[in-house]
C-alpha cells in the first residue's frame, strides 16, 4: 500500500499503461459516520469492474482489482481515514492518498490516470505548514484551507530541546567572593553572572537555531510551503530575528497549538494569514496570463494549447475546478478528439492536458471557477 506522506509534495504518476483506474471518494475521520466508507468505496469498485468488463477479459480484470478489494476488507485502513481518498491503479501502479479534503465520488477507467482532484489537493497554492514552538518542544502541521494535521517530524528535527542540546546545556558561570560578615568574619558567597534567566536564554537560542536549520533542509525545501510559526509571543522576534528560512511568512498565530481549543481553530487561524496570500497568488496568475496572452504567449483554446502541450511549450496551466471537457488528446500530436465520458477509454481533456503538463516540468493550477480569466476552462501561459 503507498500511503503518502504528508510531509511534502506527493508524487502523481506522470505515465500509465492502460487501462487506468482512478477512484476517488469523500471519507469520514470518525465514528460513527467512517462506516459508511467501505460501503462507498465497494460500490465505486464495482463501477471499475463494470468498465473495465466492457473491454477486457475476466482473467485480465481480476490482478487490476485485486489491490482494491484487499483494501476493501482492510479494517484498520478505514479506521484511520481523513477527508477524502484518492487511488490510482494499473498494471504496475497501485497508490493511496489520504487527502485533508473531501472530493466527489468518482470513478474512472480510462487510457490515463484522472488526477484533477489530487492535484487541486495537492497543489501548493492554497497549502502551508506551521511550525508549532515552545522553549522545550517542536510540533509540526501541514494543511489547506479545509484541513489540517500533525505530520511526523524528520528524525533529523529535534522534538525537545533535551534531543537538540543533550548534555550540553548551558551552566551558569560561576565565581567566588568573600564579603563580610556579622562580625566582620569573612564567608565565600557564589555568584552566577547572567544567573538562570541568561541561560535559558542562551539554551533557548540554541535550539531555536538547530530546529529553524533543520526544519528548512528536511520539510520547507522539500515541500516548498510556506510556514507559519505558532508560539506565544514572546518567542516570535527571537525566532524571527534567527531564522534563515526563506518560506517563513511575517505573520504568526500568537499562541501556542497545545493552548487552542482544537486543531481545527488552529486551521482557522493559519488560514486567516494564508488566505490573502493565496488570493494573492490566484490574482498574480491571472494577470500573468493576461500580459502573456497580450504577447502572444498564453492561450485558452484548446486546440491550440493541447499542441503546445506536447511540444513542451506551456509552463503554467490553469485549470478550471469542477469543470469537465469529454475527450481524449493525442501525446504525440496535441490533437483534440472530443468524446463522452461514458466511454470507459475516455478521461477529462482538461485532466489529460494537466497530466501532460506535469509530466512535461510545467506547473498546473486548478482555479475556482469564478476566478478564472477564460471561458473553456483552461489558460495555458507558454514558455516560448
Amino acid at each position: 500500500m503507498n500511503a503518502p506522506d504528508t510531509s511534502h509534495a506527493v508524487e502523481i504518476p506522470g505515465t500509465c499503461a492502460p487501462p487506468c483506474l482512478s477512484l476517488y471518494q469523500p471519507t469520514h475521520r470518525h465514528h460513527p459516520e467512517n462506516q459508511q466508507d467501505p460501503i462507498l468505496f465497494g460500490n465505486l469498485v464495482k463501477a471499475l469492474q463494470d468498465s473495465l468488463e466492457q473491454r477486457l477479459p475476466t482473467e485480465e480484470i481480476q490482478p487490476l482489482l485485486k489491490p482494491f478489494l484487499d483494501l476493501a476488507d482492510n479494517r484498520d485502513f478505514w479506521d484511520h481515514t481523513l477527508d477524502g481518498l484518492a487511488i490510482l491503479g494499473g498494471k504496475d501502479t497501485f497508490r493511496i492518498y489520504k487527502l485533508q479534503r473531501p472530493v466527489a465520488a468518482l470513478a474512472v477507467v480510462a487510457d490515463s490516470f484522472h488526477v484533477k482532484p489530487l492535484i487541486r489537493t495537492l497543489q501548493s497554492a492554497d497549502r502551508y505548514q506551521v511550525l508549532g514552538l515552545s522553549r522545550h518542544e517542536v510540533k509540526l502541521y501541514e494543511g489547506n484551507r479545509d484541513g489540517l494535521d500533525a505530520i511526523s517530524l524528520h528524525p533529523a528535527v529535534p522534538a525537545t530541546l533535551t534531543d537538540a542540546l543533550g548534555q550540553e546545556l548551558t551552566d551558569p558561570h560561576l565565581t567566588v567572593a568573600s564579603y563580610g560578615g556579622v562580625g566582620g568574619s569573612q564567608a565565600p558567597m557564589h555568584h552566577g553572572h547572567g544567573g538562570r534567566k541568561a541561560e535559558v536564554d542562551i539554551d533557548t537560542e540554541r535550539f531555536f537555531r538547530i530546529v529553524d536549520r533543520e526544519v528548512l533542509k528536511h520539510h520547507s525545501q522539500p515541500s516548498g510551503l510556506p510556514l507559519i510559526l505558532a508560539a506565544l509571543p514572546e518567542h516570535h522576534h527571537r525566532f524571527h530575528e534567527i531564522s534563515r528560512n526563506p518560506l517563513l511568512m511575517p505573520e504568526s498565530i500568537a499562541t501556542h497549538p497545545d493552548s487552542l481549543p482544537s486543531i481545527d481553530d488552529l486551521r482557522q487561524r493559519a488560514w486567516q494569514l494564508m488566505e490573502p496570500r493565496y488570493l494573492a497568488r490566484l490574482a498574480d496568475l491571472v494577470e500573468a496570463f493576461g500580459n502573456a496572452r497580450s504577447k502572444g504567449l498564453a492561450d485558452d483554446d484548446p486546440a491550440q494549447v493541447g499542441k503546445a502541450v506536447v511540444n513542451g511549450r506551456v509552463a503554467t496551466l490553469l485549470i478550471e475546478a469542477q469543470r469537465e471537457v469529454p475527450g481524449r488528446i493525442n501525446a504525440e500530436t496535441g490533437d483534440i478528439e472530443a468524446d463522452q465520458l461514458s466511454d470507459p477509454g475516455v478521461n477529462d481533456m482538461l485532466d489529460e492536458m494537466g497530466s501532460l503538463v506535469l509530466k512535461m516540468g510545467g506547473e498546473v493550477v486548478v482555479v475556482p471557477a469564478e476566478r478564472m480569466p477564460t471561458k473553456t476552462g483552461l489558460a495555458a501561459i507558454y514558455r516560448y
